[in-house]
């Protein structure tokens, strides 16, 4: 009984650093969410804009944009494409880039 006095803390010392990589990992994936809310919203209201013939309002939206975030816009039809791509770094270089893209489809005004 007596070689066994101590093994409660290096339980508890490991459940702790487990605790502590789970509650990392779960703001990461929080942080990338929101950087794909973003990126969805930007696609949506480039898209809005650009439908309604608003190209100046469509790039201010871009401007406003994440850094380094990448908008293409295509037509299919009577509908044009949006499409946002952004190499996610949500903390700045400790974990490499997450590619992310959104895209949006609407049907152009006036038509």
């Amino acid at each position: 009984m007596r070689d066994e006095r101590g093994m409660v803390s290096v339980e508890v010392a490991f459940g702790v650093l487990f605790s502590a990589v789970v509650a990392i990992g779960l703001c990461y994936l929080i942080a990338i969410v929101v950087q794909l809310g973003q990126l969805q919203a930007v696609a949506g209201e480039v898209a809005r804009q650009r439908a309604r013939g608003d190209v100046a309002a469509a790039e201010r939206v871009v401007a406003d944009a994440p850094a380094g975030t990448r908008v293409r816009v295509s037509d299919s039809g009577d509908d044009l494409v949006v499409d946002v791509e952004l190499a996610a770094r949500p903390w700045a270089g400790v974990i490499p880039a997450l590619p992310l893209t959104a895209r949006a489809v609407v049907a152009r005004e006036g038509r």
